[in-house]
């Protein structure tokens, strides 16, 4: 009798752990597709990424290297670095793939430069003055069709031309419904300052039809020191186009705005497009966060979280024209979306 109850014992026992340990891998397997759902939340940045880099644009490309460009605090050159990582972006080698001219054109100031892939083919925009007159800023195209970025050559494709002849800068490019757009700042109103502009494009160095204005400096927190809207960058997320901005003058007051658009819109209607009445991102000094703006959008190495590239600096004093204060640095900060489906840049929460 004894030997038959402790026989049956151990087979219940047998069978309670078949069914625990069952029970236990279901709970992992739904726990590691709730994690394959769900942005990772442990997933933090060295801020900064790269110290002295302002108006940063980092892309991703298809085999998951990051490849980094940036205004240098000397205005005289683009270059480049790529890494397997966001964080590594940070120790990276740096490239000089292309410098400013000794005359002329392209000669002074050299801002804002992006990267972007299109058809195959790599595409640098940039902004840049002249030897002769440094505030005569337009934007200029570089094309390369090496298969990696940082090799090859980089071929000098000329002005990137607008129905307007005056100030321009900070381009960058989207494309939707397999149309490819242009958005940049250029001054273009009798009061001065800028406004963001959008086109279609033609070709990768060549725009197309109407170019119409989506956004002015109306609102005072745009008009600080100087009437600014510039800067835009585009991510497409829950049936919108999203597009940030920056405004006012690049020192603390310098803040991110946000445009949309609805997915089956025609952003080429002015109308279409719709604006916050605030910064979406601004300085906040108890987290040392002064001036952020100018941001690019990537996603993260688990190939889903959405990353905000942004410069910024830790202090609110400067010294002379906040141009040549060459402190402003590289972030790089992971963000949600609310209920509504809008982004949520943490203004409250420290990179």
């Amino acid at each position: 009798m004894t030997t038959k109850f402790y026989r049956l014992k151990h087979i219940l026992f047998y069978v309670m752990s078949i069914v625990i340990f069952s029970c236990n891998t279901a709970e992992s397997n739904d726990r590691e597709k709730a994690n394959a759902e769900e942005p990772s939340k442990e997933i933090t940045y060295h801020n900064p990424i790269v110290a002295q880099r302002a108006d940063p644009w980092v892309f991703k490309d298809e085999d998951g290297t990051y490849y980094f460009i940036a205004t240098a605090p000397e205005y005289d050159r683009i270059e480049m670095r790529q890494s397997k990582t966001i964080n590594g972006l940070g120790t990276a080698e740096p490239k000089v793939i292309w410098k400013k001219h000794e005359s002329g054109k392209m000669g002074a100031h050299i801002w804002a430069p992006e990267l972007h892939k299109i058809d195959g083919k790599w595409y640098i925009y940039f902004a840049a003055g002249e030897v002769e007159d440094v505030w005569k800023i337009r934007m200029f195209v570089l094309s390369n069709d090496a298969e990696d970025p940082m090799t090859g050559e980089w071929k000098e494709e000329g002005q990137m031309e607008t129905s307007r002849d005056s100030f321009s800068l900070d381009a960058t490019t989207f494309e939707h419904n397999g149309e490819h757009y242009y958005a940049w700042a250029q001054s273009v109103r009798e009061e001065g300052g800028t406004s963001i502009l959008l086109s279609k494009m033609e070709s990768p160095t060549k725009l197309k039809g109407e170019e119409i204005e989506i956004t002015n400096p109306e609102y005072d927190w745009e008009r600080i020191g100087y009437f600014v809207n510039e800067g835009p960058a585009v991510i497409k997320r829950n049936g919108k186009i999203f597009m940030t901005y920056s405004a006012s003058a690049t020192d603390a007051n310098y803040a991110m705005g946000l445009l949309w658009a609805d997915e089956d819109a025609d952003l080429m209607n002015p109308e279409s497009w719709h604006k916050s009445e605030k910064p979406v991102f601004a300085t906040s000094a108890e987290l040392r966060r002064f001036g952020p703006g100018h941001s690019s959008f990537t996603v993260a190495e688990d190939g889903k979280t959405d990353v905000l590239i942004y410069h910024a600096r830790v202090y609110e004093k400067i010294r002379g024209n906040s141009l040549y204060d060459f402190n402003r640095h590289t972030r790089a900060r992971t963000f949600t979306w609310d209920d509504k489906g809008f982004p949520d840049f943490g203004q409250d929460i420290a990179d």
